[in-house]
């Protein structure tokens, strides 16, 4: 842990926006050459105060201090200037030029008055591979070619490659849509600046990188400054009960029913090009959840069942009828819903409003002569945000807008509204802060209490072992084995999804 000097300091920072208060007197300092990870759940302050810094909103309390001096960043170009760069989760992006002028706007080589494309992804390249992304993007590409991931590494560079050396860099959930390969390049990136004396601020809810990278880790909550603590000193449990106030083993918490219910989706010998003689049951009431490692077929055997690609061979019944859908159509109008794993781009229209995107699965039952009755939308939708706890200022506003939580919620009241004799939720807490989990969980118990059907998809260890009544283990598109909930432990599951597993290795790759 760094005992320099701050480079950059936050003196009682408040900001509020119509009357609401996103930041209240928040104190925090910078440090050359550490990593301070900043925590709290969506709509706690993270975001607001990441653009204080950046220059995007200028506080309406308190101020900044850089290097000792107090500073006032009216644009981002002023903590530019100072050398304060935050690196946000969606980059903007220049869509039709090429990566390689993404990454040097504004400072392109040129000899005399002649762009010199040639230099350019030369320094790009070099960049790439200084910075150990080579291979992740080719300079020549257009921006509008680029995934997630390679936005985020174009705006990476863009700091790196900056004629002012940044002080202060912040990331912004930055691997939310990289790949293994790239997260470790990154980590090593960050690594490498802490080391070089750069302080990083890195924003996560994902538990086990804030203590793979973090010195300290700062929390906040409702918009204020709840506490630092340093990494080595504290625990997830400790820093989820500053979060929210609860503690980390109250958030998955399955009612268990004791009932065993009649069966709603059963699979005999299903075969696709990804799996293979899959069979098994899922209950009225029940939860089963399907594990795995990535790539063992679990998200491809949900697109089968919910009509997205072909079953080869084998049978599949709806409460004891055959199921044979063609298209995703099918599969809703018989009683199955999915919520994917990629909502933003598999599930939601994100440039389309709450309610548009509750209403869009029963728009059948809410027409009359093809023509949407408003009135019953409306109060639809109200219902189930409401239910659901929705945080959005109105059913009105555009999807795009909301946090991961509150955007996955969306897609649940989506499948509540329609009421599916069988829900599949694929990896259904991704993306979303412990408290939007804890939400998330209570909803599955709720579904499952009512006496609906629940297939869960998820990576996520101890979220499976809470969650589920049984637990159906895939490896390479086959069934590996099956565990009862009181039967099931991480070492179980994982000798189960891991090829000629040792016990002692499960217990060391075990969350």
């Amino acid at each position: 842990m760094s005992t320099a000097e701050p480079v950059l300091t936050a003196e009682s920072i408040s900001k509020r926006f119509s009357g609401v208060t996103a930041l209240d007197q928040v104190t925090l300092d910078f440090r050359p050459g550490e990593v301070l990870a900043l925590m709290g759940e969506n709509g706690a302050g993270k975001s607001t105060l990441l653009r204080v810094l950046s220059g995007d909103h200028a506080p309406d309390d308190g101020g900044l201090v850089v290097d000792g001096t107090p500073v006032s960043f009216d644009t981002p170009h002023d903590a530019m200037a100072a050398g304060v760069r935050v690196i946000y989760q969606e980059p903007e992006i220049i869509p039709h030029v090429s990566v390689a002028e993404n990454v040097f706007v504004g400072e392109l080589p040129s000899r005399g008055r002649v762009f010199n494309r040639r230099a350019l992804n030369q320094a790009t390249a070099a960049a790439l591979k200084e910075y150990g992304f080579e291979g992740v993007l080719h300079p020549a590409t257009p921006g509008n070619k680029l995934s997630p991931a390679q936005r985020q590494v174009v705006e990476i560079l863009r700091v790196l490659t900056a004629a002012t050396p940044p002080k202060v860099i912040a990331f912004d959930e930055p691997t939310s849509s990289l790949s293994e390969h790239e997260v470790k390049a990154l980590f090593r990136l960050i690594r490498r600046l802490r080391e070089s004396g750069v302080a990083v601020v890195y924003v996560s809810h994902r538990m086990d990188e804030i203590f793979q990278l973090a010195d300290r880790i700062a929390v906040l909550r409702d918009g204020k400054l709840v506490g630092v603590q340093d990494a080595a000193a504290t625990n997830d449990g400790e820093l989820v009960r500053m979060m929210i106030g609860r503690d980390l083993s109250q958030l998955v918490r399955r009612t268990a029913t004791g009932d065993e219910g009649s069966v709603v989706l059963k699979l005999e010998d299903v075969t696709t090009d990804d799996v293979s003689d899959i069979s098994f049951e899922v209950r009225s009431g029940e939860v089963v959840c399907l594990a795995g490692l990535v790539g063992a077929g679990r998200s491809e055997l949900a697109r089968a069942i919910s009509g997205d690609v072909p079953v080869r061979s084998g049978r599949m019944e709806l409460d004891g009828k055959p199921l044979r859908p063609r298209n995703p159509g099918d599969a809703v109008r018989a009683g199955i819903g999915l919520a994917p794993e990629e909502r933003k781009t598999d599930a939601l229209l994100m440039q389309r409003s709450v309610r548009d995107n509750v209403s869009i699965a029963v728009l059948d039952r809410i027409s009359r002569f093809r023509v949407v009755r408003r009135s019953k939308e409306r109060a639809l939708v109200d219902e189930y945000v409401r239910e659901l706890r929705v945080r959005t200022p109105s059913m009105e506003q555009e999807v795009r807008k909301l946090s991961g939580g509150n955007q996955q919620k969306t897609v649940l009241a989506r499948w509540l509204a329609r009421r599916p004799k069988l829900l599949i939720l694929d990896e259904p807490t991704r993306g979303v802060d412990v408290g939007a989990k804890a939400e998330i969980y209570r909803i599955i118990d709720g579904l499952a209490a009512e006496g609906m059907a629940l297939l869960v998809i998820s990576s996520d260890l101890p979220e499976v072992l809470g969650l589920a009544d049984r637990i159906v283990v895939m490896r390479g598109g086959r069934i590996a084995g099956e565990l009862l909930r009181e039967d099931a432990t991480e070492e179980r599951v994982l000798t189960l999804a891991i090829p000629a597993v040792d016990p002692a290795l499960a217990e060391e790759v075990a969350p």
